[in-house]
């Protein structure tokens, strides 16, 4: 799973991961029973505090989307998507058009736009089969 924070955003870090492994669970990038990285693992991968990971894995505990298991680390659940198709289209919408006003406001033609959406697209995919193949 990759994962990205956003220093400069303002929202905490702990939320930023907490939003991205509820948006894999529900598109099933993640699958019920598959591992999330380690606190110490993330941590150094995202340079952030070891707490900010377990603030993260313990809220997403609450919410009945991950379980751990002393010893073993943590796991998705099984009942893990609070998001129906039509929930998962919108936030995806809504992503989009922060996408595409923020391109407005830079002045970014269509074109410029679409080659870098595909651009980020062949990033994200090859770095997702590295990833597997690790």
């Amino acid at each position: 799973m990759l994962f990205k924070v956003d220093f400069k955003s303002g929202k905490p870090v702990y939320l930023q991961l907490v939003d991205q492994v509820r948006y894999a669970a529900a598109c099933g990038a993640v699958r019920k029973g598959e591992p999330l990285p380690s606190v110490r693992q993330l941590a150094e991968e995202l340079r952030v505090n070891r707490n900010t990971i377990a603030k993260a894995y313990t809220e997403l505990e609450n919410q009945g989307v991950i379980e751990t298991i002393p010893g073993k680390g943590c796991f998705l659940k099984e009942n893990n998507s609070p998001f129906t198709k039509h929930a998962k289209e919108e936030l995806l919408e809504k992503a989009i058009d922060d996408a595409v006003v923020t391109a407005h406001h830079l002045q970014i033609d269509r074109e410029n736009f679409l080659a870098l959406v595909r651009e980020r697209l062949t990033w994200f995919e090859r770095k997702i089969k590295g990833g597997k193949n690790d």
